[in-house]
């Protein structure tokens, strides 16, 4: 048991006497959700088992402020709270250990205490600090007899005291963390509403069973009108002819749970319709549960120059075509005046018409079906059928191409069937050739064109052809081209710059 002279009896241990500043004891008071703790079951309890342990008739978690003290947990105590002036918590919780006052009667400090004199008839008071692990004072849990001890407490009730007062530190603590983290989600939930509200589209939220609990304040500026709750809902603020086909996809996406995009009409607080980008997102949350997030974008602009720049472009098309078609015409012509030429026009034709499917692969959507390089030689090697049946063999991986790369690959593809139907095995009746398409991890393609059975033919210089497939090759398509004869046939190897062919 801790005597009276093991308590600093210097002024600093007046029951009035503040711990720190007024009100920064206050704000860390407050951190630790005080109010809320009024009357806490857990704080109770420790106070009930105190007052057992110790054979007191009293006991309380108190909590000293500026100018009161608050018992939060009781225990054979009417009142709520008594003026800081009179407390005996104030100075427990300045020491480092129990403060014992075995008969306050007996204490020039506490004599005159109306607490002591009064109708609580404080005799012995025991109490072991609240204090946390930075330093901040909060009180102390305390043990009180009308009847004085000279002895104090025993071994077991100081520990027991001890225990319990880490007991009641912890609660504070737990409360303090929690109400941190209450405030912290508040804080994060405005801040995430304010940045919704300012950002320019629509953004909404729903649960999983699709019932729409958010739009924010975009919504109520662009429609004025109350937000969708369910999927019915929406069919009055999309487009009649949009909305079936719109509500499928995002049906099909729900039950998928996969990203929905789609873009639809939506319709203004005037009556009027603009296009709109619309996306969703599912989230799997922590508890097996699901929740749709989603945006609506207005497009309106974007979309009617998208239709104008088609409109243009599949003008520009046709007018294209029909240039190569005079172009190819007029060749024809002026071959019919010169017998030598129409070896040479036929040749050229037959290169226009190869830049007229390379065209059409890239123009303007709605113009062609084929969007990859499987398709581009399909396009290409079509003439050289043999009743329908491709004598051409294309394997390997498909990709996607650049329109800017169409050209010059149906130009290098043109001039090797061409030559193939000329010398190789084209010439033939029954004549096959293979295509094998692959990629490598540094960033190559490669592309094999392999006729089988080709007898080994000498070198005499390059001519018109060799120059074309060399300055496609190596200048547009960044790559190289290699020929070789051997027992087999004809391999033509190209090694292009994969960014350059596919982006």
């Amino acid at each position: 048991m801790e005597s009276l002279s093991d308590i600093d009896s210097t002024g600093a241990n007046r029951p009035d006497a503040p711990v720190s500043g007024p009100e920064e004891r206050s704000r860390k008071l407050a951190a630790y959700g005080i109010d809320s703790l009024e009357d806490d079951a857990e704080l109770n309890a420790i106070a009930h088992f105190a007052a057992s342990l110790c054979d007191t008739p009293t006991a309380s978690v108190t909590i000293v402020e500026e100018r009161r003290q608050r018992f939060l947990a009781k225990h054979g105590i009417d009142s709520r709270e008594t003026p800081r002036s009179v407390s005996f918590c104030a100075q427990a919780m300045q020491g480092e250990g129990l403060f014992v006052v075995p008969d306050a009667t007996k204490d020039p400090r506490f004599a005159e205490n109306e607490l002591v004199t009064g109708p609580m008839h404080l005799r012995f008071y025991a109490g072991a600090p609240l204090v946390t692990e930075d330093g901040t004072e909060l009180g102390a849990l305390c043990v009180i007899d009308t009847e004085p001890r000279p002895e104090g407490l025993t071994q077991l009730q100081q520990d027991g005291l001890r225990v319990l007062a880490r007991s009641a530190l912890r609660r504070f603590v737990n409360e303090r963390e929690a109400k941190r983290s209450r405030e912290g989600e508040k804080d994060r939930a405005r801040m995430l509403s304010l940045v919704l509200d300012s950002v320019p589209g629509i953004a909404w939220s729903a649960d999983e069973d699709l019932n729409f609990d958010f739009f924010n304040a975009r919504w109520a500026e662009i429609t004025q009108a109350q937000p969708p709750r369910t999927v019915d809902d929406w069919g009055s603020h999309i487009h009649p002819e949009d909305y079936g086909a719109t509500v499928a996809k995002f049906s099909a996406a729900t039950k998928q749970k996969r990203v929905f995009a789609d873009e639809w009409r939506l319709r203004l607080a005037d009556g009027s319709y603009r296009w709109a980008l619309s996306r969703a997102v599912p989230i799997e949350l922590a508890d097996g549960s699901w929740r749709w997030v989603g945006t609506i974008i207005d497009i309106d602009d974007a979309h009617r120059l998208s239709e104008a720049r088609d409109l243009l472009a599949r003008e520009l098309s046709h007018r294209i075509k029909n240039i190569f078609a005079v172009v190819a015409s007029l060749i024809t012509l002026s071959a019919r005046r010169d017998p030598d030429l129409r070896f040479f026009a036929q040749e050229m034709t037959d290169k226009i018409a190869a830049l007229g499917r390379a065209h059409e692969f890239v123009a303007p959507a709605g113009v062609v079906q084929e969007n990859s390089l499987h398709g581009l030689l399909k396009q290409i090697f079509a003439p050289y059928s043999n009743e329908g049946e491709p004598r051409i063999a294309v394997s390997g991986e498909d990709l996607a191409i650049q329109a800017r790369t169409a050209t010059p690959l149906a130009l290098v593809f043109h001039e090797l069937a061409t030559n193939s139907a000329k010398y190789g095995v084209l010439s033939q009746d029954e004549g096959k050739v293979d295509v094998a398409i692959s990629t490598g991890d540094d960033e190559r393609l490669s592309i094999v064109w392999l006729e089988p059975g080709v007898a080994t033919k000498a070198e005499n210089g390059e001519g018109f052809g060799s120059r074309l497939l060399r300055m496609s090759v190596e200048g547009q398509l960044q790559g190289k081209i290699e020929r070789e004869w051997t027992d087999q046939g004809l391999a033509v190897r190209l090694d292009l710059s994969l960014p350059v062919v596919a982006g």
